[in-house]
Formats: C-alpha cells, structure tokens, sequence
C-alpha cells in the first residue's frame, strides 16, 4: 500500500498564497490519477482538484482559476498551489491516489471519493479575514 504524506498547510491572511506538497512512498506513474480533496468541520469531503495519468486536470468550480495542481514524477510529489486564498477555502486538505484502469478518470469522467484507494492524513489550511 502506497503511502501518501501531505505538508505546506498553515495559517495565512486571506490574499494570501500556500502551496501544499504530497510525498508519495512509490513512484506516482502507478496512478491513473491523483487529486486534492478538502474537508471543513460539519461538511462533506469535497473535490479540490485532481490530475489524471496524461496530466489532464480538473478543478472543482471554486477552485478553478485560484488553484493549480501539479505533479513532479522525478520527486514522486503531487502539489497545489493556492492563491488568492479565502476564509471559505479553510479545510483540512488530503491527497488521494488512485490504482485504477479507468484512462478516462479525471479526463473525462468526474472522478468519486471510491476512486481513490490511497489517502494522505491531511494537512490543515486555515485561512484568516
């Protein structure tokens, strides 16, 4: 089982900028694809962004245009860069992996929580007024 280690949460003024950093114990080309959930105290866990095996991304509509996800395969390291952040973008923030044979995941299907098999143990991301 892979193993998924997030980091880069903090606090910050809102306008500000973090980026959040997800180390994989494998090489991430096993994955057909990798995403960024959130989850804030009394609500759902909720699609950030995710990137499939070609690279292809998808940004939930909060999300789009604010946040940029990104891998580096030489380093086995999913990011997300956040800017522009807002009080409402505070959450608890997880990386998640995916070991499937979907090659339309995240293209052009809208990838669900069951897709991933693997789970980081969250980086928290608080957003001050």
């Amino acid at each position: 089982q892979v193993q998924l280690v997030e980091s880069g949460g903090g606090l910050v003024q809102a306008g500000g900028s973090l980026r959040l950093s997800c180390a994989a114990s494998g090489s991430i080309l096993t994955f057909n694809a990798m995403a960024w959930y959130r989850q804030a105290p009394g609500k759902k866990r909720e699609l950030v962004a995710a990137i499939s095996a070609g690279g292809s991304t998808r940004y939930a509509s909060s999300a789009r245009g604010r946040f940029t996800i990104t891998r580096d395969t030489a380093k086995n390291t999913l990011y997300l860069q956040m800017n522009s952040l807002r009080p409402e973008d505070t959450s608890m923030y997880y990386c998640a992996a995916a070991q499937g044979s979907d090659p339309f995941l995240v293209v052009s299907t809208v990838p669900e929580e069951t897709d991933f098999g693997s789970w980081g143990q969250g980086t928290q991301v608080t957003v001050s007024t």
